[in-house]
């Protein structure tokens, strides 16, 4: 699910990859709305709400949108970066995700033992630059199949997805790729089902158990990754001995 293949993924590993990281995204920012009233992913928001604080005059409001949206897109960029220049690792996408993973417990524990409304503003540029990340990880894992925290664009895809399985039922030559299209749909729902199912249960959580729960979503993500570089080294591993092996 995690690691970066050289044969095509499959719908089946980008589903598993939706439902761990759109719903650990869901979860997140339903979190930092019950803790901040505010959606660090939700850019589109963050977008059109500028131009409202630009009206209003508003300059400190401008200012921490501006900065918000510089640090989704420097957490996208960075990650890229990562990938880029890790491609030879074959774990890059977990050791991303364990980076990640380390900073949100940190934010966690911080707010735990040092929570002041004056630090708030800080708190949510942090989570917006891990959003980044977040987004940009799974987006670059599933080949733009599973964006975890953009929900219009996904909703998109999906539209396109449901249109073309049906023109499918009306057209010969697109009869061949029903399947792949069906599949396809399948994918961006399941992306869809768990970033809402994430924001319920994040919500729900936060209200019963505050910061402690973002805490628990980090070590949860930290567990992610390690399970699956564990996974990857045994596995190379023993490929490593079998060619080894003396032939019989």
């Amino acid at each position: 699910m995690l690691i970066k293949r050289k044969k095509a993924r499959s719908h089946t590993e980008d589903r598993y990859l939706a439902l761990v990281l759109a719903t650990a995204a869901g979860v997140l920012n339903a979190m930092a709305l019950g803790a901040f009233g505010f959606l660090p992913s939700h850019m589109s928001g963050n977008v059109s709400q500028i131009s409202d604080e630009v009206a209003s005059a508003d300059t400190f409001g401008f200012l921490f949108l501006a900065l918000l949206l510089l640090a989704f897109v420097t957490g996208g960029m960075l990650a890229r970066m990562t990938v880029v220049l890790g491609e030879k690792i074959r774990t890059i996408f977990c050791l991303i995700l364990l980076a990640e993973g380390v900073a949100l417990v940190g934010i966690s524990l911080f707010e735990i033992l040092m929570y002041s409304p004056r630090f708030n503003s800080e708190v949510l540029l942090a989570l917006g630059f891990l959003m980044g990340v977040h987004n940009s990880t799974s987006t670059q894992l599933s080949n733009g199949r599973v964006r975890s925290t953009h929900v219009t664009g996904t909703l998109t895809d999906a539209g396109i997805a449901l249109g073309s399985f049906l023109s499918s039922f009306f057209s010969r030559h697109k009869a061949l790729d029903r399947r792949f299209f069906r599949k396809q749909l399948h994918t961006h729902l399941t992306t869809i089902f768990s970033f809402l199912t994430g924001c319920i249960a994040g919500l729900l959580l936060f209200n019963l158990f505050g910061f402690k729960a973002m805490l628990a979503l980090g070590v949860f993500l930290i567990i992610v990754a390690v399970s699956a570089i564990v996974i990857t080294v045994r596995t190379a591993s023993k490929l490593m001995v079998a060619r080894r092996a003396p032939s019989l």
